[in-house]
């Protein structure tokens, strides 16, 4: 075990504040490699929140140790042994885990095993072999560390139920032989694109949520930025990765401005670009170029950072390059074909050829019947009619958008869009 730092005599108050800062900072690697050690979800979280409990107890009195997370792997693989031999169902499991905690007695201290440990436990949590909704509730809660209470409000549901969903995952995991590895090269590209997927998914509920009284989530923004910029650390030179995290971070900038006080919805168009955040800005467009420069296909993110690249360097809306903007979305189009890419393509063709183009692309999405109850078709189709001052069409199509839309902020905006059709009147 890694000698400790020297500590004042007697008791040392720092230390619980410490150990609070160290979890924070390291729960996550701990966890990755407890998991690989013990081959077990539950044992592994169980051992984790044992040796952190040793932590708060031990530290304030000896100090941090030099290498605090080698000393809590060590901690918490001790205890888990402890909790086996206490069992007897899993005693016959005992030799083989002692063996294998012993032959890892060095590496626990090397950095590069514990980037290999998370690595290998992202690519677990995001295993094809789990639906989606299992993946992204294992990451969160795996991998970002969020409560399962957390998880379960990210999901409207109850907590028990998400405890249930979050428990078959894990015996999913186990029964299926899923492997805790990283893919083999062959596979790495295909897979991490099912990783990216994930981490987009958090990333947009958080950014732009489908139900509720807020529309952001800056807790699963985060998240999803911070793995992102793991995988970018642990996966370098791969476009899509930098892509992706160019584009979270070019839309995270503008969080502040996109919500009134009250909880509002505020439209590109109208926000304040005083309150965007420069940093976060500078850094995704050096992505962006990174992403775009780099040698193979063209990947969606890249081009969908591309777009957001464009409306951040904009000094106001007037001065925003729509005609670039709209031939990027041809490209995306071609990549990503998604309703939300079609709907996105004909607003920006509604500001270089018009409204009356655009509700023509909007109508030939609409007349394809399976996006019918999307309410977001409705509410861009009602815009673009009440540009056209086709009010009483408007009106149907915003009360259709209303009907299919739970999230509160967008529900006062098409309110607003209805009550000025009514102004007008």
């Amino acid at each position: 075990m890694a000698a400790s730092k020297s500590a004042p005599s007697g008791p040392w108050p720092e230390g619980r504040a410490a150990a609070e800062e160290v979890y924070r900072r390291e729960a996550g690697r701990v966890l990755a490699t407890l998991i690989r050690l013990l081959g077990d979800f539950d044992l592994a979280e169980e051992a984790r929140q044992e040796a952190f409990a040793a932590a708060l107890e031990q530290w304030p009195k000896t100090g941090i140790p030099e290498n605090p997370r080698a000393w809590l792997v060590n901690v918490g693989r001790n205890k888990a042994v402890d909790h086996i031999r206490r069992q007897a169902t899993f005693r016959d499991k005992l030799p083989e885990l002692k063996a294998t905690l012993e032959s890892s007695e060095e590496e626990t201290s090397d950095d590069a095993a514990f980037g290999d440990d998370r690595l290998r436990l992202i690519f677990t949590c995001c295993h094809p072999a789990l639906s989606m909704e299992a993946q992204v509730a294992l990451t969160l809660r795996v991998i970002c560390n969020l409560s399962t209470e957390a998880v379960a409000r990210a999901f409207l549901l109850a907590e028990d139920t998400m405890a249930q969903r979050l428990t078959r995952a894990k015996r999913k995991i186990h029964d299926a032989g899923i492997p805790y590895e990283t893919p083999e090269p062959p596979l790495l590209d295909e897979r991490i694109e099912g990783v990216l997927a994930v981490l987009y998914l958090v990333f947009t509920e958080g950014y732009a949520a489908t139900s509720g009284a807020e529309l952001i989530s800056r807790e699963l923004c985060r998240e999803a930025i911070r793995l992102a910029r793991l995988l970018d650390l642990l996966l370098p030179e791969r476009a899509p990765i930098k892509g992706l995290l160019a584009l979270m971070l070019l839309h995270d900038a503008r969080r502040e401005a996109r919500v009134t006080q009250a909880g509002d919805v505020v439209l590109l168009e109208d926000q304040d670009r005083d309150l965007w955040d420069r940093a976060s800005i500078t850094e995704g467009l050096a992505l962006v170029d990174e992403a775009l420069r780099m040698p193979g296909r063209v990947n969606a993110y890249a081009v969908q950072a591309a777009i957001a690249a464009l409306h951040v360097q904009a000094a106001n809306p007037e001065a925003t390059d729509w005609r670039q903007i709209v031939g990027l979305y041809e490209v995306l189009l071609r990549l990503q074909p998604t309703p939300v890419v079609q709907l996105n393509h004909a607003a920006a063709v509604s500001m270089v050829d018009g409204p009356a183009k655009a509700l023509q692309l909007v109508d030939s999405l609409a007349a394809r019947g399976e996006f019918r109850e999307y309410h977001l078709l409705h509410a861009a189709r009602g815009r673009l009619l009440q540009q056209l001052g086709r009010r009483e069409e408007a009106r149907l199509a915003y009360q259709a958008a209303l009907a299919g839309t739970r999230l509160a902020p967008e529900r006062r905006l098409l309110t607003r869009r209805l009550q000025e059709l009514d102004r007008k009147d």
